[in-house]
């Protein structure tokens, strides 16, 4: 059965070498967003949520309008493709969140971003 509101959203994330420095507790890294309208109804990304945990438990959450200053607008099938980045005090940490979407019915919902790491290369196994 069809689903009115459905957004997906992918992940990708790499370590910024030639950014970060370890000596300094700085470690960057960028990451590629995917969303992807699975739903029936154009929706478009107002709101972005995130939570942001280093490896010592300290959470950063940031709280703002769209992604990159854009809002984009998707139609069923059509996504949105972005990059942005999070600076750490560790090697190793996670990010979460959510957008706060609204479809052209009006409704109002959350895309959900589940967690993901992200980790200085030979940090994981």
């Amino acid at each position: 059965m069809p689903v009115r509101h459905a957004i997906a959203v992918d992940v990708s994330t790499r370590y910024l070498d030639d950014q970060s420095d370890p000596g300094e507790d700085r470690y960057v890294f960028a990451y590629t967003i995917t969303i992807r309208n699975q739903g029936e109804l154009p929706a478009r990304l107002l709101t972005r949520h995130w939570v942001i945990t280093d490896a010592n438990g300290k959470v950063q959450e940031v709280r703002g309008d769209g992604v990159v200053g854009e809002q984009p607008y998707l139609k069923p099938g059509q996504g949105f493709r972005y990059t942005s980045g999070a600076v750490l005090e560790t090697p190793v940490g996670s990010m979460q969140g959510s957008y706060g979407m609204v479809a052209d019915d009006g409704a109002t919902f959350d895309a959900p971003i589940a967690p993901f790491t992200l980790a200085m290369p030979g940090t994981l196994n």
